[in-house]
């Protein structure tokens, strides 16, 4: 069994409120622990608390009470020990846009206490195996999107760490960058055995990369897992309506009317919702239900069938829906 790289108990961080507003609590009682040489993610909406956790993981803030150890480091008390053995990568960029590739890079190493000589060995070594190469000596101002976050995460391993904190690393990238960020993330775990903590707010994201990951509602842990795991906490299959203009009470009455669906949440989003359901039944059932919501006179569109997701476990343990600005209202 892996050492555990990480290892995070009771973490509470409240922030001021502000302009007569009340505190926000960021953190509230949050524990997991991240065996060594995984990808792990943390998956919740925003302002669930994962880059506060990242924050506070990577000594950049102090939680109020708790513990959180990583790489064996107690991130209160052995703070500079513990930077020379973590990389981070934030949700901004940290690559000074008026340098190039190359000299951010040696920047970089040289700040971490290596030589002219080795600094420059192992900027050259990072732009090759995150294929900057040829854009080595272009201004970061310049490049893609995609090339800038790769030259993040070459930043973040130039000291060679055995933990690295990626957040959020793919917000704003287009559908291939990201494709590619996901293959170099997969390349780091496997090739370079090393630790790789993903805080994320994409379901597809977390089920793709994550060997385990924690769900993340709040401050708290709802649950643990690998992701095939966690779908497999839930039987049966997943009923999706899409409603119009729904009235709550009135859509959860005639879905409570029909037998085989149990777990029903109804969700009001403005001028739209959904009735999302658990069933044995997915042949049976969809006939029911639009015979049931016409004869009640229920505005609906789409009527679906689908197996276990990432969002369905939310669903189920959190009470409501995903959804990436946790806007939506909820009547469990």
């Amino acid at each position: 069994m892996p050492s555990a790289a990480v290892e995070v108990h009771d973490l509470v961080k409240t922030y001021p409120g502000g302009r007569r507003k009340p505190p926000v609590r960021a953190l509230d009682g949050l524990s997991f622990s991240i065996a060594a040489g995984t990808v792990y993610g943390m998956l919740g909406p925003n302002g669930a608390g994962k880059s506060t956790t990242t924050k506070i993981c990577t000594t950049l803030s102090r939680a109020d009470s708790g513990i959180a150890r990583v790489a064996g480091f107690d991130v209160a008390t052995d703070a500079a020990a513990l930077r020379h053995r973590i990389g981070y990568v934030s949700q901004a960029s940290g690559a000074d846009p008026r340098q190039t590739p190359f000299e951010n890079l040696v920047m970089a190493a040289r700040l971490h206490g290596l030589s002219r000589h080795d600094a420059v060995e192992r900027a050259d070594g990072l732009l090759d195996q995150f294929q900057l190469t040829d854009a080595r000596n272009r201004k970061v101002a310049k490049l893609s999107g995609g090339m800038r976050r790769k030259l993040d995460v070459a930043v973040g391993l130039v000291h060679t760490p055995s933990v690295l904190f990626l957040d959020e690393p793919t917000t704003g990238l287009d559908p291939q960058a990201r494709a590619e960020m996901w293959s170099e993330i997969r390349r780091l775990a496997t090739e370079a055995a090393l630790t790789v903590v993903l805080t994320t707010h994409y379901l597809e994201e977390a089920d793709e990369l994550a060997d385990r990951l924690v769900i993340i509602d709040r401050g708290r842990a709802v649950i643990e897992g690998t992701p095939a795991q966690l779908k497999s906490t839930l039987a049966g299959d997943t009923l999706t309506v899409e409603l119009i203009d729904p009235d709550v009470a009135a859509v959860r009455a005639v879905g409570e009317s029909i037998p085989a669906l149990r777990d029903i949440v109804v969700e009001q989003d403005g001028p739209t919702g959904r009735l999302i359901a658990r069933t044995d039944d997915p042949s049976g059932v969809v006939g029911r239900v639009i015979s049931e919501f016409d004869a009640a006179a229920i505005g609906f569109g789409a009527v679906s069938i689908s197996r276990p997701s990432l969002d369905d476990v939310y669903l189920h343990y959190a009470g409501r829906s995903y959804r990436a600005d946790d806007r939506a209202e909820v009547a469990a």
